[in-house]
């Protein structure tokens, strides 16, 4: 039986983070940056824990943004400028963003010539970029393939002119998602086939997310020399940057939540805890994925104590539909829920949808010793982001 003694003294609903954890990835992270001579910066859309910058900027080249919040964000805490892609920009954000960014890499060519102007006369060194589309991705989940017929992010070849337009210094393509580095392989097979053309005009290319490096099954290995092999087909990069979130934050911490209530409907036990999917853990609706709970493990035909775990908020969706959970022992109110891996792609999606109450963030230091960094204010909070 699993020990959740260890979680005593912590709120309840919290997210907590292991700093030690965090740390270990981002070692396996730099050997990858030493080994192959790449720069991996980390994306704040899948990781976004900004205590832990300082932390991450010892270790990585940076950080890259899709909003001028992230940029702001990044500069503020990373102290650094950012790599910045959105789909869109605004015009009433676009010179903040030239302000806060080191690269800029566009949606679309319409984007770069309505805002090509404003982006030259900036007093500072911004290399700017296009967003392609090699339409090849192995992504299961059409939720989250940017490489679908229709899509709406990045170019078609087809689309680009013979050259790079003037002042282009740098192509980016996304077409992973919790990918290994045989998928990203035959990405760049599918990129070079449609765009190398092009890439040999670049100072740099930017090879997207979705990387998996830190599973434990991950090819390292094979990833650095496919690396090395490209930049030896293109000698004119000065730059191959990657740029990883949810492989920065994986496997580093806990959601910890409260059974609130048991109720039963016709054989079906449900735990009514204090957080909820939609809110909280939104991915596990998106994706749908089933998460991993301490304690707990898959339902078969001699278990006894099997439950579903339901969310606080009123949709009727609002629980695991991935299936159930077995337990040693039946299920009280003010039991302890934890789920694992709860630190990326999580904390930057959670929404006050019903106003529903948001965990509180932590961390636990190297030591052991647990330090809580925020409790949000709730109602001012919620307030605050209406009207």
């Amino acid at each position: 039986m699993t020990d959740l003694s260890k979680f005593a003294g912590i709120p309840s609903p919290c997210y907590v983070m292991y700093e030690e954890a965090l740390e270990a990835n981002l070692q396996l992270l730099r050997l990858v940056e030493e080994e192959s001579g790449v720069s991996i910066i980390c994306a704040l859309k899948g990781f976004a824990f900004w205590h832990s910058f300082p932390l991450i900027r010892n270790y990585l080249s940076g950080a890259t943004a899709s909003s001028l919040n992230e940029a702001r964000l990044i500069a503020e805490e990373m102290q650094c400028e950012a790599h910045t892609y959105a789909p869109v920009y605004l015009e009433e954000e676009f010179e903040s963003l030239l302000f806060y960014s080191s690269h800029l890499t566009f949606n679309s060519l319409s984007q770069w010539y309505k805002y090509k102007e404003k982006a030259l006369s900036v007093n500072k060194k911004i290399s700017f970029g296009l967003r392609v589309n090699p339409e090849y991705s192995e992504v299961t989940t059409d939720l989250y393939n940017p490489a679908l017929p229709g899509s709406r992010l990045g170019i078609l070849v087809e689309n680009m002119p013979p050259h790079l337009p003037e002042h282009i210094e740098g192509l980016h393509f996304h077409v992973l998602c919790e990918n290994d580095s045989y998928a990203l392989e035959n990405a760049l097979k599918a990129f070079e086939e449609r765009f190398a053309h092009l890439i040999k005009e670049c100072k740099w290319v930017n090879l997207g997310g979705g990387h998996h490096i830190t599973r434990e099954d991950y090819d390292i290995a094979h990833l650095i020399e496919i690396l090395k092999q490209f930049k030896a087909r293109y000698p004119n990069l000065e730059e191959v940057i990657l740029e990883p979130g949810e492989a920065v934050g994986w496997q580093t911490g806990v959601l910890i939540s409260t059974v609130e209530d048991v109720i039963e409907n016709r054989g079906t036990k449900i735990a009514m805890l204090n957080i909820s999917f939609s809110c909280h853990l939104p991915d596990c609706l998106e994706m749908p994925y089933k998460p991993a709970v301490l304690g707990a493990t898959e339902p078969d035909e001699n278990s006894k104590n099997v439950y579903r775990l339901g969310g606080s908020s009123c949709l009727a969706g609002d629980y695991i539909g991935m299936g159930d959970f077995a337990f040693n022992e039946p299920l009280e109110p003010g039991d302890l829920i934890v789920f694992d891996d709860m630190i990326h792609y999580t904390m930057v999606k959670t929404t006050y949808f019903n106003g529903v109450k948001h965990p509180a963030i932590g961390v636990v230091k190297a030591d052991g010793e647990f330090i809580l960094l925020s409790e949000p204010g709730q109602y001012e909070d919620y307030k605050k982001k209406l009207s």
